[in-house]
């Protein structure tokens, strides 16, 4: 699945209601997270909800290092949250990642005006560690 796949599906769907259950189930779909990475290393600060973000890099494409992500959360609807992320950063390369405005992709799909304060400064945590991870993988502090 793609993230423009995320976006199409969202713009029938009006229903807020609906939304948050497609967001749950894509959650539930995710891989299974390794227990060796529910450690405080790759635990999400900023969350409410407990999140584990892991990367990795490999070969891609033209010899490109894509950065891969995989993670976790003890709260469904934040779950379903990483799987949205996770379709829009997994398998680009660093430079790629930093170049995505995610407040402005994500607002698109209406996540700004619906997801509570809280649970948003969550969502940017989590982008945060994601974009931070890439600013590493390029040796950029």
């Amino acid at each position: 699945m793609s993230f423009q796949k995320i976006i199409d599906d969202f713009s029938v769907i009006d229903d807020w209601e609906e939304r948050y259950r497609y967001i749950i189930e894509l959650g539930r779909r995710m891989p299974e997270f390794s227990s060796k990475y529910r450690t405080d290393e790759f635990k999400v600060r900023g969350c409410a909800s407990q999140v584990w973000l892991f990367s990795h890099s490999e070969q891609s494409g033209k010899n490109a290092d894509a950065l891969f992500f995989s993670g976790d959360s003890d709260a469904i609807i934040v779950r379903g949250l990483i799987a949205l992320l996770l379709l829009l950063y997994s398998g680009k390369t660093a430079h790629d990642i930093l170049a995505i405005d995610a407040r402005h992709v994500l607002g698109g799909l209406g996540l700004d005006t619906h997801l509570s304060q809280q649970r948003s400064n969550g969502l940017f945590a989590m982008v945060e560690r994601i974009q931070a991870d890439a600013r590493r993988a390029l040796k950029i502090d």
